[in-house]
């Protein structure tokens, strides 16, 4: 079978793959982005270095092996110009040319304007997205504007795009409370539903040269 990667073509399936493979050991990543034109051969480029496509019998020797596995995330939206990629891969030898950083460090991996956090779940720990603190300063400054000059068509449009935001539970939280700070200030048209996040596909296959 040949080898092959996932193409996102929105972000919601490309922060779910993470979120999927950050629990399974994927814990070094590096990113950045690559003009459309060049994006098949840097994931071809990645395959031939460190085994982005690799089966689940190919990883599991190379891990025996003490090599690291990698894999590649890409959001290639329709039409895009550019395509933002994110490089994960386990411990392991293989990648020293890479400035990989650690998603438990303390600098916070935040990638298509979203940080990835750890919950308490079920009484355990669990990952999320979330929106940054600079984007949610900016919400509630937009709400709080908004609301106060009872601009209601435009806070209704402003708590809806919020709500169409992707459902992962950090970010479905952050959106709870702007729709309840609009509530406090006065605001009485029905709040918009807020979607939880169903298990997504990863993308459509971009076959790899072997």
């Amino acid at each position: 079978m040949a080898a092959s990667t996932p193409i996102a073509r929105g972000k919601t399936a490309a922060l779910a793959r993470i979120l999927d493979s950050v629990p399974k050991g994927y814990h070094r990543y590096t990113f950045g982005s690559v003009s459309a034109g060049k994006a098949e051969a840097l994931a071809n480029k990645f395959h031939r270095l460190y085994g982005i496509g690799c089966s689940p019998a190919q990883r599991l020797t190379r891990k025996q092996k003490g090599r690291a596995n990698a894999l590649l995330v890409m959001y290639w939206p329709d039409e895009a110009e550019a395509v933002e990629w994110l490089l994960l891969a386990t411990e392991g030898a293989g990648l020293e040319s890479e400035a990989l950083k650690q998603v438990t460090g303390r600098q916070r991996l935040t990638w298509l304007g979203y940080e990835l956090v750890r919950h308490a779940s079920h009484g355990r720990t669990a990952w999320t997205w979330r929106r940054t603190k600079q984007e949610m300063a900016e919400l509630y400054t937009l709400v709080n504007l908004q609301a106060k000059h009872r601009h209601y068509t435009a806070l209704r449009e402003t708590l809806e795009r919020i709500a169409r935001q992707p459902g992962f539970h950090g970010v479905r939280t952050q959106s709870w409370a702007l729709c309840q700070e609009a509530r406090r200030l006065g605001y009485q048209v029905e709040l918009p539903h807020l979607f939880y996040l169903q298990k997504v596909n990863h993308g459509e296959q971009l076959t790899l040269a072997n």
